[in-house]
């Protein structure tokens, strides 16, 4: 993996695990014996190493049980070098296990496993970066949730992907916020609709009691309407137009008669009786002579009817 990849991936599940177990600058890493031998035989820069790999200042700490582990060690080449690091630059971490106590030191995986999970919760409770060489303590700590790994290969510093356990710790974490977020605006939400209404912490008891009275009393009590959100009617410009009625047609088709039409209907709407129709005028041009009175007599009820339709 390129190393501005990988550098980019450490700081990322950095950031996870700060948002997760609250890790915070500086970041305390324990180191055990292996990891400085390591670290001595490649002529690596320990410090600068871990604050480029965790991108953070750094709190380089190791127990006792580790120096003691590194004494016994003293007869090895390079390892005096490795005894002067640690004596000045890392800060010691009590681990409890005095030599009065227990003669020969205790194991590397046992000594951290007691401080990074001292009540064997499955929690790292102090926030430790583990910085560990040895496979099989790194296995056992792998088992402790929110502990992030180191190891030297091959003169570089890689860190290990987070845990199965640590990630279902925190997906857990994340689903149990989301619920209580959802839970607090649920709440929040009828709170602002029963503000909306008007209603107070005595008016909700006393519309209750009502209530509950009406109940009794056989009286039929209104629910509260629920609100409706989204769209309530059809888009106007969507729907067909609605087809004209015949006597809204003929109004359309004779403006000067519709007002008297509707004059006339809301009359009979209101009185409830028809008014009486206004007779019309006559003009003179429409009188019949005496010669046509002859002349429809003589012709037979069809010249009349001719002649009526042509005056019309």
């Amino acid at each position: 993996m390129p190393r501005a990849k990988r550098s980019k991936q450490y700081r990322k599940l950095m950031e996870q695990f700060s948002m997760g177990w609250g890790f915070r600058e500086p970041y305390q890493v324990l180191v055990d014996a292996d990891f400085i031998s390591e670290a001595n035989r490649c002529k690596m820069d320990l410090i600068r190493r871990l604050e480029d790999t965790l991108h953070g200042q750094v709190k380089p700490m190791i127990t006792q049980c580790s120096m003691r582990h590194l004494y016994a060690q003293k007869s090895e080449p390079g390892v005096e070098a490795a005894i002067e690091l640690a004596k000045s630059q890392f800060e010691r971490r009590r681990c409890g296990h005095h030599p009065n106590e227990y003669p020969t030191p205790l194991s590397t995986s046992e000594c951290l496993h007691s401080v990074v999970d001292p009540k064997d919760n499955g929690v790292n409770r102090h926030r430790y970066v583990c910085a560990i060489n040895d496979d099989a303590v790194r296995a056992n700590l792998r088992q402790v949730a929110g502990t992030p790994l180191l190891f030297i290969r091959r003169s570089v510093m890689i860190m290990e992907p987070m845990a199965t356990v640590s990630a279902k710790a925190r997906s857990k974490d994340e689903k149990s916020k989301f619920r209580a977020e959802i839970k607090r605006s649920g709440d929040k939400r009828k709170r602002e609709e029963e503000e909306e209404d008007g209603g107070g912490g005595s008016e909700r008891k006393d519309t209750s009691e009502q209530s509950i009275g009406g109940a009794v009393g056989g009286e039929k009590t209104e629910r509260k309407k629920k609100k409706t959100y989204g769209r309530k009617e059809p888009n106007p410009l969507s729907v067909k137009k609605k087809k004209k009625k015949p006597e809204q047609a003929a109004d359309d088709q004779h403006p000067k008669t519709s007002p008297v039409r509707r004059a006339v209907v809301s009359e009979k709407t209101e009185g409830g009786e028809a008014p009486k129709r206004k007779r019309r005028r006559k003009h003179k041009g429409s009188r019949v002579s005496a010669g046509d009175e002859a002349a429809s007599t003589v012709n037979g009820p069809t010249a009349t009817a001719t002649d009526a339709a042509n005056e019309d």
